[in-house]
């Protein structure tokens, strides 16, 4: 240590948050530690120069009258306000933000050296309560949304305290910190006095100013040309000052309530001073809503229909998203034809061109749409027919219903609208037979070649998929591309962020909410902790949002309407085990009020194959004990009419049944079982049972007591099935498992769960064995009772 040059002490001396234990290491550190350069330049190096004094104030023990001399003259920053404060918190006259020592720790004489600095400094400095600097700037800063001739404190009265006395919060603690861009939105001429105090405006500021700049407001002086003045003066005075995609975003999400906003927008964009086109932006911006549940709601319908009529664009996204503003506003009036005159009404000012099949097909798809009624209704009085005449016949109609009800089938979210098409076309029940019977059973044949590895990661079956993903824009068009092959669509990330060029996203990502929300969310944040933890893109997002609140699952519907045994659920089965989709499979499997679904090897199979892990939910039926299957074909009825719907309601299964229907044995019992009433064995205690489960109206040495009769088996009894069909499961599962070559997900998988499966058969097993031995003490002719094996106890001789 001896060795070390002082400088190398003092870049050291730099880094320590406490450096008192490093001066007790030895005596050349201490008396290092007591040199004034030192300490002074420590302050300095370790919180700047704007908090350099606040800090050494703090620390009065170390801080002399040529410590405080050399600090005035290696450049920290000494404000009036801090003067200010300081000497109302020495002499207890005013309590601010400041609840610790602080300066009081500060010896007498040397507190006395430092004011006389601030003398020589400042000159006279107000020491009147509520007449301190920061005083002063949070009155004007109150007073900015008042009347001009009610302001008690003008912008030159700020100038002065910013040039003069050198204005700027001294700490990151101080209330003002948080506070202070909000004066250079009200006055952006006051950002260059802000900046040579040491002023720095980061992005989380930047957002912020210019979200107050454009702020709402009924004052007659927030004019048109006053924001657009405002906005061009601070990019002026600051080259890093810009109108970021995120805050124009937020300013036409309210264009119909912020008029004055908007249209200060509108001319700083025809005047060339945004560095982005607000065409691509407000396109980019109805793009987000076409997975959004807000879309549902009448403001953001007119405020984008509003920005349509500015905006007009030919994106197919776009086109949907407005169509469907139109369309769901008329869903909660009654299904009566006047609704085509509001939505005619509603429509024409767009100028969306001659609206076509394919535009009623997307709406009728889209997850937040509900009803049919409405558009079929417009489509009978408005949309050309093949003839070239305007209204489709029935004809026409029922293939429209047919391809919805088609295209239905693969989007799990649109249960309810599929059933309201069942119950209202009889129609319906063949083209869902026929269509998934034909289109989506899964065959080996049809799936990727399993040494493929990167096509078996990504395959995914067309039907019950998982609605934890966010889907591609594809899937809300009827066609796959609506573009007729020029261009694919983009991705649902991208339309999520919108462009996804590199400039776009250097100028802020976009969102959906409005600007007032932001500003009142912000406002709602601790004044203290709003510096640290702003950011514009702290939105929260529901990443359910996508999806009406109370949707009906497809494949649920299918299961309630056809009943768990049917070949069509059995193909929604094997497409929810394909996709790994679990609440489709705890429906399936789990829900009480029905019977569950089968279970096959075959599923097993198909995983093996892609390479995929098996979900819990079959590991845990299967140890509930579900029956073994090999395919579909074991269990379901060959002989149903699946193409006619009279037959569904025949074979469906009873509400209230129980989970695993081989859990319930009935087997036959003779005579010989019972124990006369004349046995040698009267006095032995029979075991008990309960006389709800075993119920005999047989007399006793009657004729009736020689028949076959049958009883509901004990629940202990029901083990030895339960354990029959588990080893069929271990049995069949773990020459699936021997077979796999290649080291995959799903052979790790079935070999964890193959593992319990067998510990779990063990223990069921000696239950088994346990209950035959009770039920082998029954003889032919008489009831023996075998008393239980007493304990051996030792015999102790003294």
């Amino acid at each position: 240590m001896d060795r070390l040059c002082d400088e190398i002490l003092q870049l050291i001396f730099y880094e320590l948050h406490d450096p008192t234990p490093f001066t007790l290491l030895c005596r050349r550190l201490h008396q290092f530690s007591k040199d004034p350069y030192a300490r002074a330049h420590y302050f300095l190096n370790r919180y700047g120069p704007a908090q350099a004094v606040f800090e050494a104030l703090g620390h009065g023990k170390v801080v002399n009258e040529r410590v405080l001399d050399i600090l005035m003259t290696s450049g920290a920053h000494l404000s009036r306000y801090l003067v200010q404060i300081a000497i109302h918190h020495y002499f207890f006259t005013q309590t601010h933000f400041v609840k610790s020592k602080w300066v009081r720790n500060v010896p007498f004489p040397v507190f006395l050296h430092f004011m006389q600095l601030a003398s020589i400094r400042y000159g006279e400095i107000p020491r009147e309560k509520g007449q301190d600097d920061g005083s002063l700037f949070l009155t004007y800063l109150k007073e900015s949304r008042y009347p001009p001739s009610l302001r008690s404190i003008s912008w030159e009265t700020i100038r002065d305290i910013l040039e003069i006395y050198k204005f700027i919060p001294f700490s990151e603690k101080d209330p003002i910190m948080a506070q202070f861009p909000l004066v250079l939105a009200v006055e952006p001429r006051l950002l260059p006095y802000a900046v040579a105090n040491g002023f720095n405006m980061d992005e989380k500021y930047r957002d912020f100013v210019f979200r107050k700049l454009f702020e709402s407001s009924t004052l007659s002086d927030r004019t048109v040309e006053t924001i657009a003045d405002n906005v061009r003066e601070l990019c002026r005075l600051d080259p890093s000052m810009f109108l970021s995609r995120t805050v124009a975003g937020e300013i036409c999400m309210e264009a119909r309530h912020n008029e004055v906003g908007y249209s200060a927008l509108k001319l700083l964009a025809n005047s060339g001073d945004l560095l982005f086109e607000l065409p691509t932006l407000v396109e980019d911006l109805i793009k987000l809503f076409l997975k959004t549940r807000s879309l549902t709601l009448s403001s953001t319908q007119v405020n984008l229909r509003y920005l349509f009529t500015d905006f007009p664009s030919s994106d197919p996204v776009v086109r949907l998203v407005i169509l469907l503003t139109a369309f769901l506003s008329v869903e909660r009036e009654p299904d009566t034809p006047s609704c085509v005159p509001s939505l005619k009404a509603k429509l024409e000012p767009l100028k969306l061109g001659p609206i076509t099949s394919t535009d009623m097909l997307n709406i009728l798809v889209h997850p937040f749409t509900d009803r049919y009624q409405p558009v079929l209704d417009y489509m009978k009085s408005e949309l050309a027919n093949s003839e070239g005449k305007k209204g489709l016949n029935q004809v026409d109609i029922k293939d429209v219903i047919r391809n919805v009800s088609t295209r239905l089938l693969e989007l799990d979210c649109k249960g309810k609208l599929l059933k309201k098409l069942y119950d209202g076309h009889s129609s319906i029940h063949e083209t869902i037979v026929r269509a998934v019977m034909d289109k989506h059973q899964v065959k080996f044949d049809n799936l990727p070649n399993s040494e493929d590895i990167e096509a078996c990661r990504s395959y995914r079956a067309s039907l019950c998929k998982d609605n934890g993903f966010f889907g591609n824009t594809s899937d809300y068009f009827v066609v796959e591309n609506p573009l007729n092959g020029e261009t694919e669509l983009e991705t649902g990330s991208d339309v999520c962020k919108g462009s996804s060029s590199v400039d776009n996203l250097e100028l802020g990502p976009i969102g959906r909410e409005a600007l007032t929300t932001m500003i009142n969310r912000e406002e709602q944040f601790p004044a203290r902790s709003r510096r640290r933890t702003y950011n514009h893109q702290y939105t929260f997002y529901n990443h359910f949002e996508y999806l009406p609140s109370d949707y009906l699952s497809v494949a649920k519907w299918i299961k309630n309407s056809f009943g768990p045994k049917h070949s069509l659920t059995a193909i929604f089965m094997t497409h929810a085990v394909l996709n790994d989709n679990s609440n489709i499979l705890v429906h399936y499997l789990r829900d009480p009020a029905t019977s569950p679904v089968p279970i096959t090897l075959r599923h097993f199979q198909l995983l093996a194959h892609l390479g995929r892990a098996a979900n819990y939910t079959l590991f845990t039926a299967i140890q509930s004990g579900a029956e073994f299957f090999l395919s579909e074909e074991d269990y379901v009825d060959s002989k149903l009419d699946y193409s006619s719907r009279s037959n569904k309601s025949k074979h469906r299964t009873p509400r209230g049944s129980i989970s695993h229907t081989q859990v319930s044995v009935v087997i036959g019992r003779t005579a010989s079982t019972l124990v006369p009433a004349d046995s040698g064995t009267a006095g032995k205690k029979r075991p008990r049972r309960s006389a709800a489960e075993n119920r005999s109206y047989l007399i006793p040495d009657s004729d009736s007591e020689a028949e076959i009769m049958e009883v509901d088996l004990p629940e202990e009894k029901a083990h030895l099935t339960l354990v029959h069909h588990l080893e069929l499961w271990i049995k069949h599962l773990g020459d699936l498992q021997k077979s796999e070559q290649a080291n995959t997900e799903f052979l790790k998988n079935l070999s964890t769960n193959l593992r319990a499966l067998r510990k779990y058969a063990n223990e069921k097993r000696k239950t088994s064995e346990t209950l035959d031995m009770l039920y082998s003490d029954y003889e032919d002719e008489e009831y023996i009772y075998k008393s239980p094996r007493s304990k051996r106890r030792k015999l102790i001789v003294y």
